[in-house]
């Protein structure tokens, strides 16, 4: 059985789209959760956005002509992050997850990323074992929230609509937070009008691409998020991520009636720091 991988190209969205639904119906509902993906037709039209991305990378594998899996790599910031990566049920545990996995990692070698991020299930044994296999070191173990929307916050922060006058002062954040920013992906985010910061006293404290799985935020304190969360009218997707170490926000989210769904990993290699400030992940870091 021989492997063969190629990039993604627009015409695979529906093919891809498919085997990420099944792929990640199957190993959630062996773990009696539930999937990450309401359809196929969610999946595809996700992974088909991906695929016309010009600075997102996919790339497919194929046996025997056809599609079997696929994995991307996001390359909008200063530090790439991969996934999702999915592979047909039928063809799991041959390798492919492996090759993919390979080649979305030479890829950002060679274009000179300091680091590569990723978010892993964490009632997936298997993939863990492979990512830890390849060189990943776990960094944060993470909550994935979900519920209603919260109507109050209690803090002294605005939230607004983020512009491109902004995006200096959020880079500014991020940076403080990560040590690196993520302004390819905020400049997306304000350009679709998805993106929101919090102000006080005229300055920006925080922001956020999305509270929702494929989103992330950033604040000065717990404060700014809890404003960024509580402004969110739903959670797109499964729901956000929240580190665990921040005890004090996770429990603010369970006093506003959100619960714990199911928890992820942080991983990472390469360039890390420890994250210093108040902070989500996306599923891409």
């Amino acid at each position: 059985m021989t492997i063969h991988l190629r990039r993604a190209v627009p015409a695979d969205a529906t093919a891809v789209g498919d085997i990420c639904y099944r792929s990640f119906k199957a190993v959630a509902e062996a773990h009696g959760f539930a999937p990450d993906f309401p359809s196929p037709d969610a999946a595809a039209a996700l992974l088909g956005g991906m695929i016309e991305h010009a600075e997102i990378f996919g790339a497919v594998a194929e046996i025997d002509g056809r599609v079997v899996g696929s994995n991307f790599l996001d390359e909008r910031n200063a530090v790439s992050g991969i996934g999702p990566i999915t592979v047909d049920p039928a063809h799991q545990n041959g390798g492919t997850g492996r090759a993919l996995m390979q080649a979305v990692m030479r890829r950002s070698s060679d274009r000179g990323f300091p680091g590569m991020r990723l978010v892993q299930a964490g009632y997936h044994n298997r993939s863990l074992a492979l990512y830890l296999g390849l060189g990943f070191d776990v960094r944060e173990h993470l909550a994935c929230v979900q519920g209603p929307a919260i109507a109050t916050t209690g803090t002294a922060r605005t939230v607004r609509v983020a512009t491109t006058r902004d995006l200096p002062a959020c880079d500014r954040l991020c940076m403080r937070a990560h040590g690196h920013d993520r302004a390819g992906e905020l400049a997306d985010a304000v350009a679709q009008g998805a993106a929101r910061v919090t102000v006080r006293d005229g300055r920006v404290t925080g922001y956020a691409t999305a509270v929702a799985f494929f989103g992330h935020a950033v604040g000065e304190t717990n404060d700014d998020l809890q404003a960024l969360i509580a402004d969110a009218a739903s959670f797109p997707g499964p729901g956000f991520l929240l580190p665990t170490s921040n005890g004090e926000l996770l429990r603010w989210c369970l006093r506003e009636g959100l619960r714990i769904v199911h928890t992820m990993t942080l991983m990472t290699i390469g360039l890390y720091n420890r994250p210093a400030g108040a902070w989500l992940p996306s599923v891409v870091y």
